[in-house]
């Protein structure tokens, strides 16, 4: 990496210590970035179906690896770079629910067919329950929703015969070394606190059981149960991805249980042993923080939700719920409960992901395809009462594996070496240790040295040398086909002896130009946009940043975490090029069409020594 000035001002010389040295035993390490969609839906989602989505599982996968095809809405539509993996998670509840309404249901060849003539079953089955008709039966509801409490087709075999549907298609375009397919779904409970439950595991182990659905628990330690028996009986592996929180009325990261107890040792086990991860950004809007929770975060308000037109579903809740949807206060609440339990519940990784129900897994600005099929490109879907222009164009899942397999790309989510994108498809290493030199980050070999001297994103940093001070190496490079660098932060939460947790965001590394200021914070980078034509110029900013960054408020006796996050420089929002291809003049200025996109690493925790780990627990909050 060619130094920057960004990068000479910033770095900190951090002092190393004796024993400090490359790991010889260390051949390898994950070496390759990969690029995908955790929690993409088809039409074999009711929601989906209902709301004019009409491509299934091949289609989903051919388009994911590069292929142009037909969207819903009739229109050509392609990635400008393929993926590398792809989650389908369409919705246990109802699934394949849209194949018996409709085109399908109507069909006399459908309904003389095998799976024809187990919905037929299944219909006769539903019908069976006094609180419906048949008027209500042939009604959409009962086939597009996936809310519990309504009926749900629930046979046994018509079940069996869509999972099967879903996990031969895995199977089928899974390609070890150029594209995974992983199986997964969506768990769906009533409150939005969904998950997308992902498996390692091929068809043949997958086919053992039926998706765990809501209509079975609506309680996420029912699920992790059922993943546990999942993994005894078969000999799989699996986990549970929780949905973007920003929409959950304080239900996702709340510090006590489905029964509304405290938190303890057992949830605390179980739920950290199930969910390494969490989906901070998609279309739904952005969950890294909220401006309430933050205010001295000056990036903290983007593609923030906090209801959408026409009906609000967190605009009323107590402000004191906020603190339950986010990613960072939700690490920071892990903190206080680590020292409660003695295991954190939220140490969880970060990434993107779409929750696209369009079967395209698209997060860029100039190729946004919207949420639903009725979503698609038009010259009315910024008007439209939902979600209209609130949502965003966004996210990605990154991923720093060995090989592009099911087992290479699982793994690393596993053990949390992953980050979020916005969209943008830049690189970014986070390594902590206690024995960085200023110009590792320097070296052509950095990687090799991050993971030989230190741990890498995901990681735990332990065991301080005496008088030794956590030092930090980021680095990060642009999106081949994107925009330049603005500025590279850490941020850092940790808890205080009292029990008061405490945030604070640090500007290590920036593009050219500028000087940090006393108090820590940097001017803007500036602004090319050109919101008339929806482009931009790469004439600010910086192709690539780094430094080795040593904490000046280190202390070893708190309870800590670290992540960075990177900013691009301005860029027009997907909003701007609707604008600009349709001729849109009648747009209100509450429509944003300039937005900084971003990347956020997973964290990196410090936990003090078990002297002062005991000392904790004693002031305990």
């Amino acid at each position: 990496m060619k130094p920057t000035v960004a990068l000479l001002f910033s770095i900190l010389l951090t002092t190393p210590y004796a024993g400090a040295e490359y790991s010889p035993e260390l051949a390898t390490y994950p070496s390759n970035l990969y690029w995908g969609d955790t929690h993409l839906h088809t039409q074999m989602s009711g929601d989906a179906y209902l709301f004019g989505t009409r491509l299934g599982h091949d289609a989903a996968y051919e388009f994911a690896k590069g292929r142009q095809i037909k969207s819903s809405s009739g229109q050509a539509v392609k990635l400008d770079r393929p993926l590398d993996f792809l989650v389908i998670a369409d919705h246990a509840n109802n699934l394949g629910a849209p194949y018996s309404r409709g085109e399908f249901a109507d069909d006399p060849a459908f309904r003389g067919s095998p799976l024809g003539r187990l919905w037929l079953e299944a219909r006769a089955l539903s019908l069976k329950d006094p609180a419906i008709d048949a008027e209500t039966f042939e009604g959409d509801r009962l086939y597009t929703v996936h809310r519990e409490g309504l009926v749900s087709l629930r046979h046994t075999g018509f079940r069996t015969a869509f999972w099967r549907m879903a996990t031969a298609a895995a199977d089928r375009h899974n390609e070890p070394g150029k594209f995974t397919a992983l199986i997964g779904y969506e768990w769906t409970p009533e409150g939005a606190a969904h998950r997308v439950v992902v498996f390692r595991d091929n068809a043949e182990r997958a086919d053992r059981i039926l998706p765990f659905s809501s209509f079975d628990s609506r309680y996420p330690e029912d699920l992790w149960a059922f993943l546990a028996r999942y993994e005894t009986t078969t000999g799989g592996t699996a986990m549970s991805i929780p949905h973007n929180p920003n929409l959950t009325s304080g239900l996702m990261f709340d510090v006590v249980n489905s029964h509304g107890e405290p938190i303890n040792s057992a949830y605390a086990k179980q739920r950290a042993r199930f969910e390494p991860l969490l989906e901070a950004t998609q279309n739904k809007g952005d969950s890294e923080t909220h401006p309430y929770l933050s205010p001295e975060d000056e990036f903290a308000d983007f593609e923030t939700w906090n209801g959408w037109a026409g009906t609000a579903p967190n605009q009323d809740r107590p402000k004191e719920k906020i603190q339950f949807e986010y990613a960072r206060s939700a690490l920071k609440n892990g903190l206080s409960l680590a020292a409660q339990t003695g295991t954190n519940p939220f140490k969880f990784g970060l990434i993107g992901s779409t929750d696209s129900h369009t079967g395209l897994a698209t997060a860029a600005e100039n190729n946004n395809w919207g949420k639903f099929g009725r979503d698609e490109p038009s010259p009315d879907r910024i008007h439209a009462d939902w979600p209209g222009w609130q949502a965003s164009a966004a996210g990605y899942a990154a991923v720093w594996a060995a090989e592009n397999t099911r087992e290479s790309i699982f793994d690393a989510m596993q053990r949390r070496e992953t980050f979020a994108s916005t969209g943008p498809r830049l690189s970014l290493r986070f390594f902590a240790s206690w024995a960085f030199k200023e110009d590792h980050v320097l070296r052509p070999d950095r990687a090799r040295i991050g993971y030989q001297l230190g741990v890498p994103m995901g990681g735990d940093l332990k065991r301080p040398p005496q008088g030794a001070v956590a030092s930090f190496m980021v680095y990060a490079s642009k999106d081949p086909l994107g925009a330049n660098l603005d500025r590279i932060q850490i941020v850092k939460g940790w808890l205080e002896k009292n029990g008061e947790l405490q945030e604070k965001v640090f500007n290590v590394a920036w593009s050219e130009g500028r000087r940090l200021r006393r108090n820590g914070t940097l001017a803007g980078v500036g602004n090319t946009v050109d919101i008339g034509q929806a482009n931009y110029t790469n004439t600010i900013g910086s192709a690539e940043l780094g430094t080795v960054w040593q904490d000046p408020e280190f202390d070893r006796d708190q309870h800590a975490f670290y992540y960075a996050r990177v900013l691009e420089i301005p860029t027009p929002r997907w909003t701007a090029y609707d604008a600009k291809h349709y001729g849109l003049t009648d747009l209100t200025p509450e429509i944003p069409m300039v937005l900084q996109e971003r990347a956020y690493s997973s964290p990196i925790w410090y936990a003090p020594p078990l002297r002062t780990w005991k000392r904790t627990l004693a002031n305990k909050p």
